[in-house]
C-alpha cells in the first residue's frame, strides 16, 4: 500500500500575531510537495487566524481535554476545535506525559475522545534515554499503543508520531536505522494486535529534532511515513522538511 507522506509542524508554546502571520505566508508561498500531506499546530489562541489564512494544509490542536464541556479552567475541548475548523489534535506528546504528567490512560481516553468527535489524531508514543538503555523501548511503546488500542478499534483516522523522549529539542538524532527499527516494530504491533489492514494503511511519523540535513535518509526508510517537527517547524527550512522526498 502507498501510504501518503505526512509532516506536521508542532508550534508548541512560541509565536506571537506576526510571527504567526510570517510563517503562514511562508508555507502558503512555498513550492510544497503536492503529495505531502502538511499539518500545523499553533498555540490554541492563534488557530482560528490560522485556519483562515493557511492555504497550504490544514490546522491541529495541540492538545485536548477528555470532556465535552464543563468546569475545566484553562482546557480547551474537541468540539471546540472542531467549531473553529481544526481537523487534527496532537495527543499524548511527551511534554504532556513527562512535563504535565499525564499517564497512558488519560491520554487514551483523549484519543477516543478525538476521534469520537470527528477529529483526526496524531498520536504520540516514544521512550526515554533510561527506556532506551535499559532496553525497554518496545515494551513502553507497546504499552503506550496498548491503551489505546483498548479504547478504539478503528485507527483509520490516527498517526503515530514515534518520537524518542532523549531526541526532542537535544539536537540528538536517531539514527534512520534506529528510527526504521522502531516504525518497523511499531507496524508489526498494530499487525498482531489491530489487523494487517490497519498496519499497511496506518502512518507513522518520526519526530525528534528533525530537521533539513537528516530529514531525506530518515524519509527513505520504508517504514517512515512522515516526520512530527518541532522547532524546525519555526523556521524555513521546515519547506526543506515538508520536500524531503523530492
Amino acid at each position: 500500500m502507498t501510504r501518503t507522506f505526512i509532516v506536521g509542524g508542532n508550534w508548541k508554546m512560541n509565536g506571537s500575531q506576526s510571527t504567526v502571520k510570517d510563517l503562514v505566508a511562508m508555507l502558503n508561498n512555498a513550492n510544497l510537495d503536492k503529495n505531502v500531506e502538511v499539518v500545523v499546530a499553533p498555540p490554541s489562541l492563534y488557530i482560528p487566524s490560522v485556519i483562515s489564512t493557511l492555504k497550504a494544509g490544514e490546522v491541529a490542536g495541540q492538545n485536548i481535554y477528555a470532556e465535552s464541556k464543563g468546569a475545566f479552567t484553562g482546557e480547551i475541548s474537541a468540539e471546540m476545535l472542531k467549531d473553529v475548523g481544526a481537523k487534527w489534535v496532537i495527543i499524548g506528546h511527551s511534554e504532556r506525559r513527562h512535563v504535565f504528567k499525564e499517564d497512558d490512560k488519560v491520554i487514551a481516553k483523549k484519543v477516543k475522545h478525538a476521534l469520537d468527535v470527528g477529529l483526526k489524531v496524531i498520536y504520540c508514543v516514544g521512550e526515554t534515554l533510561a527506556d532506551r538503555e535499559g532496553n525497554q523501548t518496545t515494551a513502553v511503546v507497546f504499552s503506550q499503543l496498548q491503551a489505546v488500542a483498548s479504547e478504539i478499534k478503528d485507527w483509520s483516522n490516527v498517526v503515530i508520531a514515534y518520537e524518542p523522549v532523549w531526541a526532542i529539542g537535544t539536537g540528538k538524532v536517531a539514527t534512520p536505522d534506529q528510527a526504521q527499527e522502531v516504525h518497523k516494530e511499531i507496524r508489526e504491533w498494530i499487525k498482531k494486535n489491530v489487523s494487517p489492514q490497519a498496519a499497511d494503511a496506518i502512518r507513522i511519523q518520526y519526530g525528534g529534532s528533525v530537521n533539513s540535513g537528516n530529514c531525506k535518509e530518515i524519509g527513505m526508510k520504508p517504514d517512515v511515513d512522515g516526520f512530527l517537527v518541532g522547532g524546525a517547524s519555526l523556521k524555513p527550512e521546515f519547506v526543506d522538511i515538508v520536500n524531503a522526498q523530492q
